[in-house]
């Protein structure tokens, strides 16, 4: 399945709505991705052989950019010479050496503009795949928490949670009972000698501080 048929629609697409419409984002914008890493490669591989065939077309023009220079220095040598037969014959095989000087010159321009253009385009293409990935994660990330949601939705409302608390409330209260049951043990027991001497240190606390606010509140009465 292709998404693109062609580069100028990889570079003016629109991700974003392409997904709202699509049944399936993520698997959508893997195969937008997919694609555009092919044509990145198609594009990159037609660049390398401009640039091969512009050093090829460089150096053709070079070779009859000499022939030319050569045919010039023949003719002035024939002219010298008095052989003017020679000399145009010389100056006709310049002119076509030139002409192709001019011909591998256009060439020259004319795989220069397209490189110039093939830039511009892996340029685009690589910001477009760029923004695709993006939205990979996005859409990943999103899911992922979608997942975690629905998995933590399921353990709350999952019948063996609540049956896990009635069971952690029904051992909360057997505790409950046993320390009852020995806090039991403890009533009716005789005081021992140690607690009676509490008792009787308290309750001497007790009169002290109550023989002391006595004196407070007839000391405020007698002085009004």
């Amino acid at each position: 399945m292709r998404v693109f048929s062609r580069l100028g629609d990889i570079i003016n697409s629109n991700i974003n709505a392409m997904l709202d419409k699509a049944e399936d984002p993520e698997k959508i914008v893997r195969l937008i991705i997919q694609e555009m890493e092919d044509t990145l490669v198609e594009v990159r591989s037609r660049a390398a052989r401009a640039i091969a065939d512009k050093k090829e077309v460089e150096r053709k023009k070079a070779e009859f950019a000499a022939r030319a220079n050569e045919w010039e220095s023949k003719a002035e040598l024939a002219i010298a010479k008095g052989r003017d037969d020679l000399a145009k014959g010389a100056i006709a095989a310049r002119r076509k050496a030139q002409e192709m000087v001019e011909l591998f010159d256009k060439e020259f321009h004319a795989i220069d503009k397209s490189l110039d253009k093939a830039n511009e385009d892996l340029e685009k293409l690589q910001a477009k795949l760029k923004e695709a990935k993006a939205k990979q994660r996005s859409l990943e990330i999103r899911h992922g928490a979608a997942f975690d949601s629905v998995r933590v939705s399921r353990h709350v409302h999952d019948g063996r949670i609540d049956e896990a608390m009635a069971r952690y409330e029904r051992y909360e209260r057997r505790i409950d009972e046993l320390e009852a049951e020995a806090e039991s043990y403890v009533l009716g027991r005789p005081k021992s000698l140690e607690e009676e001497f509490r008792e009787l240190a308290a309750e001497d606390e007790v009169n002290a501080e109550f023989e002391a606010l006595k004196k407070r509140v007839a000391s405020r009465a007698s002085n009004p």
